[in-house]
Order: C-alpha cells, then sequence, then structure tokens
C-alpha cells in the first residue's frame, strides 16, 4: 500500500472491508504492510482477527518506537520489528544483536507486549556483490538469529531472503539454489520465517552439489574467492560456454573506443591507463574520453545488467575499471578546469531515512567532470541540514535522491520547507522510487519558486 500516487488509507480499508465479507478468507491471518504508520493503524481497525504490522523501527527514535508499538499492542496484533535505529539499518551482527535486544527491552518492559508477537527482522542483504564489506552478510544474519532466538525469550525471527541473491538477478537456477542454502543454515540457527517464493525454492538436497558447495561458500564467506568462483559457476548455468574472455587477446587489436568498453564489460583493468591515454591523445579535452568511450561502455554495461544477462558482482567490476580510468583522468581535468570558469554549485543528499547512495553518487561523480562544484551530504540527510547548507553555500540547485517509498514523503517535506523559507534555488528530484509523474503531482505543489 506504499504507490506513491494511491490513496493508501482508502485503499487499505477498502481491501480488508472486501476480505471481512468473506467468511473463509476473513478467518486468515492479516499482514498490514505500509511504511505509514496511519496506514497501518487505518487495517488495524478493520481487521476481524489476529493481525501482523510489518512493521516498526527505531529510526525516528523511541519515543515514536514506543507509540506506534503501543497502538499494536492496543489492537491485539504481532508486530515486526527491523533492525534500524537512528544511526541506520543493522549491517553487522554487532549492530544487529545490539538493536534488536534494545528494542526487545522497551517492547517488554515499558509497552508491556508480549514477546511470543514479537518478530525481529535483522536485515537479509545481499552477498556476493564483488564488494569485501558485504561478504559477511549471510553469516551476520545467521548468527544473530541464533542470538537473538538464545537470549530474547518466546520471539521470532524473519527476514526478506530474496534481498541476499540480489547479486543474481536474471538467473533463477542460482537465485533458488542461494535461497535454500540460506534457509537451510538459518532454520537451524532458529530462522521462524521468511518472505520468499515457495513456487520457487530448490529442495535442499537435490540441488546440484558444485552449485551447492559453492553457494554455500557465498552464505556462509568460506573462501576468499568463493564470488568469483559462483559467478564462472552461473554462467554454466545460464547456458554461457564458461569460456574466460579475459585471456583471449584478440580484443586488443581493436580499436581503442572497443577495446575500453570491452574492458568496462568484462572488468579487465591490465590495460585500462594505456588505451585511456591514447584516447585523450586523440581527443579536444580529457573529459571527451569520459563522456564518449567510457559512459558507452558503461551504458552497454547497464544494459546486460537490466535484461539480466551481467550480474552485480560483474557490474562492480565494471566500476572499478570506470573509477581506475577517471582517476587517470583527474590530474588532466583538473588541469583544464582551472583554464575555464565552475559550470554552478549543486547540494547532492540522500533523504532522511534512506541510506542509499549508490545512484547519487553515481551523478555526483558525471556533474563533477562537467565542472560542477558538488556539495556531498550523504545518506540520511535531515530537511534542516539541506536547508542550512544550501543558505550558506548559495547553491544554484538542490538534488534529492532517495530508493525506498517513504523517501517520497521526505521530499515533499522538503520541497515544502524550501517554499516556506522562502527558497527559489532549483529543486532536482531522483531515485529508483522516483517518477515524473509523482514528483509532477506530489512534490511540484509544494515547491513552485523552485521549478527548473
Amino acid at each position: 500500500m506504499d504507490e506513491g500516487l494511491l490513496d493508501s488509507e482508502r485503499a487499505m480499508v477498502e481491501f480488508l472491508n472486501l476480505v471481512a465479507a468473506e467468511p473463509d478468507i476473513a478467518r486468515v491471518p492479516v499482514m498490514v504492510d505500509s511504511s505509514k504508520f496511519a496506514v497501518i493503524e487505518a487495517g488495524l481497525k478493520c481487521l476481524q482477527g489476529k493481525g501482523v504490522v510489518n512493521s516498526i523501527s527505531m529510526k525516528e527514535g523511541e519515543e515514536k518506537f514506543i507509540a506506534d508499538a503501543q497502538k499494536v499492542r492496543r489492537y491485539g496484533a504481532a508486530v515486526v520489528v527491523m533492525a534500524f535505529d537512528e544511526k541506520g539499518q543493522a549491517d553487522t551482527l554487532k549492530r544487529k544483536t545490539e538493536i534488536c535486544t534494545r528494542a526487545y527491552k522497551i517492547l517488554t518492559d515499558i509497552v508491556g507486549f508480549p514477546p511470543q508477537d514479537i518478530i525481529f527482522d535483522p536485515n537479509i542483504f545481499a552477498v556476493a556483490t564483488g564488494i569485501e564489506e558485504h561478504e559477511n552478510y549471510g553469516v551476520d544474519f545467521i548468527e544473530a538469529t541464533r542470538v537473538i532466538k538464545r537470549d530474547l525469550p518466546h520471539v521470532h525471527v524473519s527476514g526478506g531472503v530474496s534481498n541476499l541473491s540480489f547479486s543474481f538477478r536474471g538467473n533463477e537456477p542460482v537465485r533458488e539454489a542461494m535461497h535454500s542454502v540460506f534457509l537451510y543454515h538459518a532454520i537451524q540457527a532458529g530462522m521462524d520465517m521468511g518472505i520468499v517464493n515457495a513456487g520457487q525454492l530448490a529442495v535442499y538436497g537435490e540441488i546440484d552439489p558444485e552449485l551447492r558447495e559453492l553457494c554455500e561458500d557465498v552464505v556462509l564467506n568460506r573462501r576468499k574467492d568463493s564470488t568469483e568462483r559462483l559467478v564462472e559457476l552461473a554462467e554454466k548455468f545460464k547456458g554461457a560456454a564458461g569460456k574466460t574472455q579475459e585471456k583471449d587477446a584478440a580484443w586488443r587489436d581493436n580499436t581503442v573506443e572497443k577495446r575500453l568498453e570491452y574492458a568496462l564489460v568484462n572488468g579487465v583493468t591490465d590495460y585500462v591507463e594505456a588505451d585511456v591515454e591514447e584516447a585523450r591523445q586523440r581527443s579536444t579535452r580529457p573529459l571527451d574520453v569520459i563522456e564518449g568511450p567510457l559512459m558507452t561502455g558503461m551504458n552497454v554495461v547497464g544494459d546486460l545488467f537490466g535484461t539480466g544477462k551481467m550480474f552485480l558482482p560483474q557490474v562492480v567490476k565494471s566500476a572499478r575499471v570506470m573509477k581506475q580510468a577517471v582517476a587517470y583522468l583527474m590530474p588532466f581535468m583538473e588541469a583544464d578546469k582551472s583554464e575555464r570558469s565552475t559550470a554552478g554549485k549543486i547540494l547532492l543528499a540522500t533523504v532522511k531515512g534512506d541510506v542509499h547512495d549508490i545512484g547519487k553518487n553515481i551523478v555526483g561523480v558525471v556533474l563533477g567532470c562537467n565542472n560542477f562544484e558538488v556539495i556531498d551530504l550523504g545518506v540520511m540527510t535531515p530537511c534542516a541540514k539541506i536547508l542550512e547548507v544550501a543558505k550558506k553555500e548559495k547553491v544554484d540547485l538542490i538534488g534529492l535522491s532517495g530508493l525506498i517509498t517513504p523517501s517520497l514523503d521526505e521530499m515533499c517535506f522538503v520541497a515544502s520547507e524550501l517554499e516556506r523559507e522562502g527558497l527559489d534555488t532549483p529543486l532536482l528530484i531522483g531515485g529508483a522510487t522516483t517518477s515524473r509523474v509523482h514528483t509532477a503531482v506530489k512534490i511540484n505543489p509544494n515547491y513552485r519558486r523552485g521549478q527548473a
């Protein structure tokens, strides 16, 4: 019920009233899911029996957490509690257990919540991304589950299982195997329930032995090269020949543009600086290399990833090639930049409540390469901070980013505050959850002065 253009409360009430009119369906427990607590409460009022709320957290502090929990208890529902506090989502074993323990004490000691009605979600994140910090995500969830079930009596543990395999989007055999392997170990640790498509779940004992072993290497972080080995095997399950293109030197005979494209798509860093230098020598200015062959190659990467022909760890390798190429060009661009005036000053921020910043960071790099001065406020940025810096730095444009649906409401709030403060700085909206329609219908009316 979190579609940006939907009247969520009305839709929730209408749907649950229809459910209540069917006796066979009304007996089934209902999970009420929304990022807006007003929508959740509207749903709870319509339930005939036991409900489950998804979800509450300490993201906005203890006071709101307690208030929401008290309302859930009043309606007699169980509750999913996310491992999320004022600092953001828990992504390590220590943070997961600390936040869940803190929430448990508040719910049982202050709110008087029945512990058997508490369902903790310690956050399942994607593994096999090619990023070292992500390698232990599976182990951390499993171990956090073990600690939670041992130290917090009577509670349940759940999680969104499909997040784990996002790196292999488009390769269902590998994703199904990863889910089965993960659940096999997580259930042994005490996991009670999970969000997973049961119709796309491989039987643990029937998974191809080689695939199962490599999935366990990844999920349990047993080898340094586990991601590379699983990526290589994944190609076989997609019917690819599985040959190692990097060792085939024939691509070196192509034009410099094609060589750079190949290096980006295949994550080959060996010849990047030499090829970038050749391209720079042929270009009018260093930035032309980025806007030309490098961006062309990254567009190919984006198309392949979008159609499921590349996986996230391969995209990470492509990003490393791009980063190395840009780093080589930076001294030349700085020298070129000193000869030209700045194109403007831009403030970028991921809004409060959102910890995602990959897209924002890419935009920042591109703008910086185009001679803009970029002020990046990072993630979880309060509205007051955005206004303060925008005024102090006299920025020419404000860019707001967000990936999750609740960010849409925060963007609307920031826009209204910009209007109230009398600013007229153009506002740029971006992120996976945003759209032209939502921006036009919901955000634009709040900030008439800032139309670009």
